[in-house]
């Protein structure tokens, strides 16, 4: 299995459009950025697409535009769902997995194209492709969302999505002990937002959660690029 994250940047990105802190300055400069947050998972020759950014399409073309087999969406948010539509004249929609209102909400969004609509229960495990996948509730109000847990192989692999720190116990209990662990961090630690972790809450989370390896993602324009534990768009890690 082999992980890719494709961005790893919050619903603006990085730079942001007309920004000049320090952060997007030395982005432009260096011409580096963080596309929006999701993550292409490959096994046994299949594709697999947690979220689908409005980057999509850049994303599929810097990855060799692989065939995507299905997608599993955390939430209805804009910035993780809008891309679905640049599958339009390139392959047929995928099939797509998530929690039954998520769908809805999706659903609607896109209520001008037809694919595969597969309604998953939280914490009922369920195999794709050869992995076993469990989306498990977080907490990002006020709408319903949820993390991702991909067993494969004897590894774990755990992602929060967007949330704040009061996540279910049992959800706490399916993130811990993870062999590769992503977390939301949009702020750095000084600034405090109800409905997303900050870099310094994400780490005592990570704490808690003993993974043997961690990094974040969603980050906002304000963390740098080269941040402890801050992941980098198109990072790969294989099991």
């Amino acid at each position: 299995m082999k992980i890719t994250i494709l961005g790893t940047g919050d619903t603006v990105g990085t730079p942001r459009v007309g920004c000049d802190c320090g952060v997007c300055t030395l982005a432009n400069e260096e011409g580096r950025s963080r596309l929006r947050t999701s993550f292409l998972i490959e096994n046994e020759g299949n594709n697999i697409l947690i979220d689908t950014s409005p980057d999509l399409k850049e994303q599929l073309i810097r990855t060799g535009a692989p065939k995507i087999g299905a997608v599993l969406w955390t939430h209805a948010h804009y910035d993780h769902i809008a891309g679905f539509n640049e599958f339009y004249r390139v392959q047929d929609f995928p099939p797509a997995y998530t929690p039954e209102k998520v769908m809805n909400n999706i659903s609607g969004f896109f209520h001008f194209l037809r694919f595969k609509k597969n309604i998953v229960e939280p914490y009922e495990p369920f195999s794709l492709f050869g992995m076993e996948i469990t989306f498990v509730t977080v907490n990002h109000p006020p709408i319903d969302t949820y993390g991702i847990v991909i067993r494969y192989n004897g590894k774990k692999i755990g992602y929060t999505s967007d949330t704040n720190t009061n996540i279910p116990e049992r959800t706490v209990e399916e993130l811990m002990n993870c062999d590769l662990l992503f977390l939301d961090a949009l702020m750095l630690p000084d600034v405090h937002i109800g409905k997303h972790m900050n870099i310094a809450e994400a780490e005592d989370l990570a704490q808690k959660l003993s993974p043997k390896e961690y990094y974040f993602v969603h980050m906002s324009h304000r963390i740098p690029m080269s941040y402890p534990h801050a992941a980098t768009d198109f990072m790969t890690f294989e099991f």
